[in-house]
């Protein structure tokens, strides 16, 4: 199996690679350039919203879900996605004003910030029908809940929170300390943070580490007008 778990980070996207011969990290300048290495993996799960509302007040059930089950902090993680025009365009104004006159809401900063990668994403899956059979949707907290068996007590920026996720995916993954401190030296903070790389690293070993495959919040996803599943996939998984 090739498994490969992907975060958005300040230089673009980066990528933990997982398989039976190797493991590996890289840093890619855009999603296509992502994908065009890795078609060959069985399963690519990245920390963006895939699945977006055209209209309506109501948010994406994963999300509202996802937030449910993390509680109080970590629910503070799992950012209202923008609806699709929004992620089109480049001016927070202009996509906060789109978004409020379709939705009713307006876009918060997070969710501008993070609206070129998922405009990446979805114009990736639009063009390819395979990228859509391998690359889905996750969220780093979700997955870290499943392999504790609750959320994290702690802030991941922060030194006690950073070691409280290492802890966690040691437990699941022997090579997860040598991955992150490899991963560390090799590439400056200023374009990968140390949580970009907790974040796509869990994402990996949950597709190589659930037990019983992954499962979905909601249970039944949703699907988009493009007919995109709105979903968070997680593992299912024991000791």
């Amino acid at each position: 199996m090739k498994a490969v778990g992907v975060d958005g980070c300040r230089a673009g996207w980066f990528a933990v690679v997982l398989s039976a011969e190797r493991s590996e990290t890289a840093v890619y300048s855009t999603i296509k350039e992502l994908w065009a290495e890795n078609n060959d993996a069985d399963l690519i799960l990245v920390d963006i919203p895939i699945g977006l509302r055209t209209e309506g007040p109501d948010e994406r059930l994963c999300d509202v879900e996802a937030r449910k089950l993390l509680g109080w902090p970590r629910r503070c993680s799992v950012f209202p996605a923008p609806c699709h025009a929004a992620v089109y365009e480049d001016i927070y104004e202009d996509a906060s004003r789109v978004n409020k006159k379709l939705t009713g809401r307006k876009l918060s900063l997070q969710s501008y910030h993070i609206s070129r990668k998922i405009r990446e994403v979805d114009k990736l899956l639009a063009e390819d029908p395979a990228a859509r059979r391998v690359i889905r949707e996750t969220h780093p907290e979700v997955c870290f809940w499943a392999f504790a068996g609750g959320p994290m007590k702690y802030p991941k920026r922060k030194t006690i929170g950073f070691r409280e996720r290492m802890a966690t995916l040691r437990s699941f993954f022997s090579k997860a300390v040598e991955i992150v401190e490899e991963a560390l030296r090799s590439y400056r903070r200023r374009d990968v943070g140390r949580d970009d790389i907790l974040d796509a690293l869990v994402a990996a070993v949950a597709v190589v580490r659930g037990a019983e495959g992954l499962a979905s919040i909601p249970d039944e996803p949703e699907f988009d007008s493009a007919g995109l599943p709105m979903e968070i996939v997680y593992p299912r998984c024991r000791r």
